[in-house]
């Protein structure tokens, strides 16, 4: 911390970013709390309105030794975004960089600031029938997106955010406020290392993001959505890669939803229906999705009547049962299964990954282990089964009949992420990046030789280790 006075820092700060640019007080609640974890105290709040604030901030802060956390709607869910308790990290929040977005349609890209938001940059793209189809449950900003490399429901289709990343533009600490520009809006440059994916996945940590170029993809001009249910756990696998082999230039989506997920939703989202009445949620079903940018006019493919024959093709091999029914409400359905959740009591949320063809086996054992060592709690499981990722939810019910222990949780955790790594070859962070909530699996589980080289490339561009909330080495 700096030798300044916290009114020594305020003036300094607010002498760059104006009055307006400048919180304190109750004004940074929802800046110091977390969406998820990290509930800290900020020195004060910056909000910057040009790439020259964020410049002349940078070279404040490195002369005075003043940390910056930087963030942008703060959706993350480990902590990446939000200062400690200590109350001397100064919030820089890029809600306000927002004055760029440039749509090159022949390009098929756009040049936007940090602080716009994914509903935003949608509803710029729209008209020009354009889109960025990260599908997220949150409505994160684009500098927060490449900060965690958001993947979503489509990832098999379209990829993470690092694969429609074309350049990125930071703010460095050391030189300190100096402008790095790496890349640009093509989608074949060889001139050298990429450095771009150097601040990808950084969770906020190094520099501050303040614009890029994305890569951006034509709407659906149709799709076809069906919840089946598969006949077992080896069919899951089965019908995706039927799928690939015979759907796969459209399939868009393929999403794993348990029946006490899918029963969460619908007990506790008043506008939902158990899509199956009148019987009950099935134990697993798999959503479906298969979208195309030309209408049958063009195509001469119809893609829910492909889906339906596809499916009568699977019934009694891979499928039991299915629902071909309203795309929007069946998406509902899946969207709304973290609410249901959240319903039933206080959620231990892990976001893993595994290799696809073990999913279904890793959720078996998960599930087995819970029941049998924290036989109290309960698995509300969903994911993207395509990709490999799960979320895979323990619930603290309101009915569990002791009190949440935070020992008890660390215990699941250690045991879950074990599982993860050790039997499965698998990720403890599949989407959601690394941030204080879980860094000390990073360091349990990177090796000495990848954190010393995260080290150097951090000291490279920030020796003093002011940037962030992340020390990756």
């Amino acid at each position: 911390m700096s030798k300044l006075t916290v009114d020594e820092v305020v003036a300094g700060l607010r002498d760059i970013v104006g009055p307006r640019g400048l919180l304190l007080g109750d004004d940074m609640a929802a800046y110091e709390q977390g969406a998820r974890y990290g509930q800290g105290r900020a020195l004060c709040v910056l909000r910057p309105d040009s790439l020259t604030q964020v410049q002349a901030v940078a070279r404040w802060c490195a002369e005075h030794g003043v940390k910056l956390v930087p963030q942008g709607a703060n959706t993350g869910l480990v902590g990446a975004s939000t200062p400690d308790a200590s109350g001397n990290q100064v919030v820089l929040s890029t809600s306000r960089l927002r004055g760029v977005c440039e749509i090159d349609v022949e390009n098929r890209s756009v040049r936007v600031d940090a602080g716009i938001t994914l509903q935003e940059l949608n509803e710029r793209l729209e008209p020009h029938g354009l889109w960025f189809p990260i599908d997220l449950g949150a409505n994160p900003t684009v500098g927060g997106m490449i900060a965690a490399n958001t993947g979503g429901t489509r990832l098999i289709r379209y990829g993470d955010v690092r694969h429609n990343l074309l350049a990125l533009q930071a703010v460095l600490l050391e030189p300190p406020g100096e402008v790095l520009e790496m890349g640009r809006a093509l989608r074949k440059d060889n001139t050298g290392p990429d450095l771009k994916h150097l601040f990808v996945g950084s969770s906020g940590a190094s520099a501050i993001l303040t614009q890029a170029t994305l890569e951006v993809h034509v709407r659906p001009a149709q799709s076809a959505t069906a919840l089946v249910v598969p006949t077992s756990d080896a069919a899951v696998l089965q019908l995706l890669l039927a799928l690939e082999r015979e759907l796969g230039d459209f399939l868009s989506a393929f999403e794993g939803l348990s029946g006490h997920a899918m029963q969460a939703a619908i007990d506790h989202v008043p506008d939902l229906r158990n899509p199956f009445a009148p019987e009950p949620a099935p134990d697993f079903a798999i959503l479906i999705e298969l979208e195309a940018s030309g209408t049958r006019t063009y195509t001469g493919l119809d893609l829910q009547e492909a889906l339906n024959l596809f499916l009568q093709d699977q019934f009694e091999q891979t499928i039991e049962n299915a629902v071909i029914g309203n795309g929007r409400e069946l998406w509902h359905l899946r969207h709304s299964i973290s609410e249901g959740a959240r319903a039933l009591g206080q959620p231990i949320a892990f976001d893993v990954s595994v290799p696809r063809s073990r999913l279904m086996a890793f959720c078996r054992a998960a599930r087995a282990l819970v029941a049998a060592e924290f036989p109290f709690l309960h698995v509300v499981d969903f994911g993207h089964i395509a990709d490999g990722g799960v979320h895979f939810n323990v619930i603290w019910r309101h009915d569990a009949g002791r009190p949440y222990d935070a020992a008890t949780v660390q215990a699941l955790r250690d045991r879950i992420y074990a599982m993860v790594m050790d039997d499965y070859g698998g990720s403890y962070s599949a989407e959601h990046g690394v941030g204080p909530h879980n860094i000390t699996y990073y360091r349990r589980y990177a090796s000495p030789t990848a954190r010393r080289l995260a080290r150097g490339l951090r000291d490279l561009v920030d020796p003093k280790q002011l940037c962030g909330s992340v020390d990756f080495g």
